[in-house]
């Protein structure tokens, strides 16, 4: 605190917005390269020839792209792309974290499948101390694979569930959230159920979203605090406060606890320590079997009260229907948890061969109009997805407010913007113009061409209609806009 700041890196490298996968194409371009003279010493050919399958046609792309356009798209210098490349190939173990920054593009998937192709060059799957890490953020998301919670879940994991509740679950598949706004927004979906969370500032398009939220007959968020989705509804509404998951939940049982998954996939116990803010809070779990119950009936034949009674009971019915969790509730009470199922940790790949994977994931530049720049949506310091504790960003030293506009010092010389101009931000998408008024310009070292945003502000300018390929994950990290300076 006293004597300066920690390095957070050895080395850092600009990457321009959408440009880190024509930047790790390089960095493999120049590890092929090195590997032609030095051969046997820089890829783990033993791990390739055993674990992986297409690797010639891989080699044969990497090979053939231009470094014309792998400078353009990455905008990082060839000097830069070979000095990272020197780091990967005298490591002897290689960790990629990666969290929206990469998910969020339309060619998302395909930049994800490139940072593979890296990690399986050295064999660095499967390996201790190496692999992939994708960071995933609050618990909801965590618990998601605990729970089999997937819109379009395998019918031998239905066959278990409707077993262990003696039920025929649906078998046609669901919405993401993207098709469920729009099912909401054309009608198909006439009542949303929300289990925490802020839709509405979470989601792309806001006005769109807003919309959709409004065409439900029913809204129901069931929320630990209030959000801005509680102020747009349904032709009715319900909000349902619950308890945290800092506080106590006390049950007929005594005190319970819940589970969380982290980013490396560990199970472990979480118990709330402080006193209900209310006395008359119910927690999640009430609610929903409270639902179910008032809901079902006799028809039900699932002793709800039970369930909430004890989650010890929740706990044994997910160890008999999701894989992985056998002596759930056994293994959750030990200190730190216990790891879920990963094959690829064991060099066993769900693949037909049973072998990684090397993709071949052409250059495609994003659709930039002259003149125009590309937007990426950040967080502040002071936020945890969407809750704002304060209107500071000690990160970059912002203070005092949230409509930010980042952008290149050079970019703004050319431009004529100043430190504190006020300017109104424009997306034009298949055609369609959204505008984002009075940003505050802010100078700063920004890859040139790119300009940064707070989220949720500028969620406005990101159509429903704009996502990735094959994921279709909203695409918020990467948003053709204008920028000109507003009216006085």
């Amino acid at each position: 605190m006293l004597g300066g700041g920690t390095p957070l890196a050895s080395l850092h490298i600009p990457v321009r917005i959408n440009g880190d996968l024509a930047f790790f194409k390089g960095v493999m371009k120049e590890m092929l390269e090195e590997e032609s003279r030095r051969p046997g010493e820089i890829l783990d050919h033993a791990f390739i020839d055993r674990h992986t399958s297409g690797f010639a046609p891989w080699r044969a792309s990497v090979e053939a792209a231009s470094w014309d356009e792998i400078r353009s798209q990455s905008g990082v210098p060839r000097d830069q792309i070979r000095a990272a490349a020197r780091v990967a190939m005298d490591a002897e173990r290689i960790i990629c974290c990666w969290a929206m920054g990469l998910t969020q593009h339309r060619n998302a998937v395909a930049t994800i499948r490139e940072v593979a192709n890296f990690l399986l060059l050295r064999g660095n799957m499967g390996k201790p101390g190496a692999g992939a890490c994708p960071v995933r953020g609050h618990s909801n998301v965590q618990g998601d694979r605990t729970m089999g919670i997937f819109e379009k879940m395998p019918p031998a994991f239905l066959d278990r569930l409707g077993q262990e509740f003696h039920f025929d679950p649906p078998r046609r598949e669901g919405f993401d959230t993207v098709n469920a706004l729009r099912a909401m927004h054309d009608g198909r979906v006439k009542v949303l159920v929300a289990m925490g969370g802020n839709l509405l500032s979470a989601a792309p398009d806001t006005n769109f979203t807003a919309d959709a939220l409004r065409r439900c007959d029913l809204t129901v968020q069931i929320s630990t605090k209030l959000n801005r989705s509680h102020l747009v509804t349904g032709r009715e509404a319900l909000i349902l406060p619950v308890l945290g998951r800092t506080e106590i939940d006390a049950q007929a049982s005594g005190a319970q606890f819940v589970t969380t998954e982290n980013s490396m996939a560990v199970v472990q116990s979480s118990r709330g320590s402080i006193d209900p803010a209310s006395q008359h809070l119910r927690s999640e779990c009430a609610v929903v079997a409270g639902m179910a119950k008032a809901a079902l009936g006799a028809k039900s034949t699932v002793d709800w009260d039970a369930l909430v009674a004890d989650y010890g009971r929740i706990r044994d019915a997910i160890e008999r229907v999701v894989p992985g969790f056998e002596r759930y509730n056994e293994r959750a009470r030990h200190p730190g948890g216990f790891h879920l199922p990963n094959p690829i940790r064991d060099r066993e790949f769900p693949t037909p061969s049973g072998k990684a994977i090397f993709t071949v994931n052409p250059l495609i530049a994003p659709e930039v109009a002259p003149g125009a720049f590309l937007m990426m949506t950040i967080r502040t310091h002071d936020q945890y997805n969407t809750t704002i504790y304060g209107p500071n960003d000690r990160y970059r030293g912002v203070s005092h407010g949230r409509r930010v506009v980042f952008l290149n010092r050079d970019d703004c010389r050319e431009r004529g913007f100043a430190k504190g101009d006020v300017v109104d931000l424009a997306s034009n998408i298949s055609g369609e113009t959204r505008t984002a008024r009075a940003f505050v310009v802010y100078p700063y070292d920004i890859p040139r061409g790119c300009a940064a945003t707070y989220f949720p502000e500028a969620n406005v300018l990101v159509p429903i209609t704009s996502v990735a390929e094959v994921s279709n994950t909203p695409v918020s990290k990467s948003v053709p806009v204008s920028i000109t300076k507003a009216a006085p």
